[in-house]
């Protein structure tokens, strides 16, 4: 597969509001979150927080991290790492930004997604 198969262009850079979040609907699969910071570094999250699956689109960003809106679990929007004293992960999916559009790794959209948390 050529590095140009290797990636999913699904939006243009301006679709995702800076400080906010743009969803990525997969047909039979949980979205995915692209969230675009201050600074405009570009983050793609599954849509679910670890907690209790609330929608992280939906939630406050700040720094380099997301507040689930339903009960204020702050997420690592790098490593997808709950804040401490909470313990969780989210999934995260490499993006990448070329000629204002936003980019997703096949390989990474294709796998399985994590089971829910219980708690």
């Amino acid at each position: 597969m050529s590095d140009r198969d290797a990636w999913l262009k699904v939006c243009a850079r301006d679709e995702v509001p800076r400080l906010g979040a743009r969803i990525v609907t997969r047909p039979g699969r949980a979205d995915i979150a692209l969230f675009r910071t201050e600074d405009d570094a570009l983050f793609a999250v599954l849509d679910r927080c670890p907690h209790r699956g609330g929608p992280l689109s939906q939630g406050i960003v700040h720094g380099r991290h997301v507040t689930c809106p339903l009960h204020g679990w702050a997420i690592g929007l790098a490593d997808g790492h709950a804040v401490a004293p909470d313990v969780g992960c989210a999934r995260v999916f490499r993006v990448r930004e070329h000629e204002g559009c936003v980019y997703l790794a096949r390989d990474e959209l294709a796998a399985a997604d994590p089971p829910m948390k219980d708690a």
